[in-house]
Formats: structure tokens, C-alpha cells, sequence
């Protein structure tokens, strides 16, 4: 891509390091599977810990949480989104698909290695839900670990496809966490809003699947830097996230009622 274009950019992502950032990454990768091991822990053994023990009431940690991933996310999502709309609106959507500029961009590098890095300390989630002794679905720890360890190991790549998925993910968690917030706040949030935001990351699963197709079918045609394993992996994870969501929807608004909802999905 043609990286002679000038977006507007703040002086700490110009200043930025990405070679520093991959260089990192490259070498300390593998040590997702170590935070994902020590998160497993947490969650069962939280469990345990909290059975015999009352609830906690951790409503105002709750809403300074989700407000603060909020706010990161919806700001990710805007520096991001205006990169991605700039080369879908400039080279077309094949390019934005196959684009891995998006890694080393003065206006999105850093957001693309924050994003990356936050899906360590969002693991933090399940620990309001352990100490709130709410109901921990399976959807919750499995797509916290599955996410960290694909984003760690992509970036790690810079593969085709990432700035779909990061820009993506940020749009969701803008909705998503803006939601928890005011929830924990006590406003009342319309029914329909939480259907709103299961249904962004439903169409968020068709979308990644979507672009893996296409990565993997212009990978030997075009210039469109990926690899098998890697479309493999992550077509399996958001098949899984696409299976588990549409079975969340259902159970949660569409199923009649026989019993409680589950704890929030991711």
C-alpha cells in the first residue's frame, strides 16, 4: 500500500516504536499461554474460594472498570476506523483486507499493539463475576483465553486480516463495555440494547470468518501476508465464537423463559 498519505496523528503514536513492539512480542508471545494458565486458575479456584462465602458488593470498582475499557475502546475505535475507512475508501476492500501497514501506521500502530496487550488485563472481567458470585458461563472464559492467545500470536506474524479484527473488536467493546458501565451505574438500559450488542458480535463472527476466507483465498494470488495455521486457527475460534453467540441470543431473548440468564458474554 502506498503509505504516502497524511492522516491526522497525535505525537505519541508518531513516536511510537513498532519495531521495539514486534521485536517484544516475537520474543515473549508464548507468554499468553502463562497468563491463560494462571486465568484458568483464578477461575476455578475463585469459585471454590467464594462457595462457601457471601457475595461481594463491588458495584463502584465495577463502573470505574467497564467506564475505563470503555473509554479505551471507543477511542481505539475511532484512530483505527479512520485508518481502515482511509484505505477502504482509497485502495478498496481487497486492500484493507490484505493491508499490514495497519501494524506499523503512524495512526494506528499504537492501537493495534494496545489492543493486542489489553486482552491481558480484561481477563480482570471474571473477577467481578467471581466475587459477585454471579453465574460464570462457558462463553465468558473461553472466548477471554482463546482471544489472547490468537491476538498474541498474530500480531506476533502481523498477518492480513488484523485490522478488520482489531477495528472490530474495538467498535464492539465500545458498545459492550459502555453498557456494563451503566448497568453497574444502576441506569436502566433498554432491553433492546443488550439485544443490539449480542446481535454486533454475532455479525463481528461472520465478518472475521469472512475476511479468513478471503486472506486465505487471495494468500497465493495477491500480495496478502498470512499463513495456513494462522487462517486455520482463527476460522476454528470464530466458528466457535459464532456457534457460542447465536446460542447465547437464543437462551437470552428468544428462548421462553424456564429459569435465570447466564452472566455476561465477552
Amino acid at each position: 500500500m502506498n503509505e504516502s498519505y497524511k492522516l491526522a496523528e497525535y505525537d505519541f503514536e508518531r513516536r511510537f516504536d513498532e519495531r521495539r513492539a514486534l521485536e517484544w512480542m516475537q520474543e515473549n508471545w508464548s507468554k499468553s499461554f502463562m497468563f491463560c494458565g494462571l486465568y484458568a486458575a483464578l477461575v476455578f479456584g475463585g469459585q471454590h474460594f467464594m462457595r462457601q462465602r457471601p457475595k461481594l458488593n463491588l458495584r463502584r470498582p465495577l463502573v470505574l472498570w467497564s467506564l475505563s475499557l470503555a473509554v479505551f475502546s471507543i477511542i481505539g475505535a475511532m484512530r483505527t476506523g479512520v485508518y481502515m475507512l482511509h484505505v477502504l475508501t482509497n485502495s478498496g476492500f481487497r486492500e484493507s483486507v490484505c493491508d499490514i501497514s495497519f501494524y506499523r501506521a503512524p495512526i494506528s500502530k499504537f492501537w493495534a499493539y494496545a489492543f493486542v496487550l489489553s486482552k491481558a488485563p480484561e481477563l480482570g472481567d471474571t473477577i467481578f463475576i467471581i466475587l459477585r458470585k454471579q453465574r460464570l458461563i462457558f462463553l465468558h472464559w473461553y472466548h477471554h483465553i482463546t482471544v489472547l492467545l490468537y491476538s498474541w500470536y498474530s500480531y506476533k506474524d502481523q498477518v492480513a486480516g488484523g485490522g478488520w479484527f482489531m477495528t472490530m473488536n474495538y467498535v464492539v467493546h465500545s458498545l459492550m463495555y459502555t453498557y456494563y458501565a451503566a448497568r453497574a451505574a444502576g441506569l436502566k438500559v433498554p432491553r433492546p440494547c443488550a439485544m443490539i450488542i449480542t446481535a454486533s458480535q454475532i455479525l463481528q463472527m461472520v465478518m472475521g470468518l469472512a475476511v479468513l476466507g478471503l486472506v486465505f483465498h487471495w494468500m497465493h494470488e495477491v500480495r496478502c501476508p498470512s499463513n495456513v495455521d494462522n487462517v486455520a486457527w482463527g476460522s476454528v475460534m470464530y466458528l466457535s465464537y459464532l456457534i457460542l453467540f447465536a446460542l447465547f441470543f437464543y437462551d437470552s431473548y428468544l428462548k421462553r423463559p424456564s429459569g435465570h440468564k447466564g452472566s455476561k458474554a465477552e
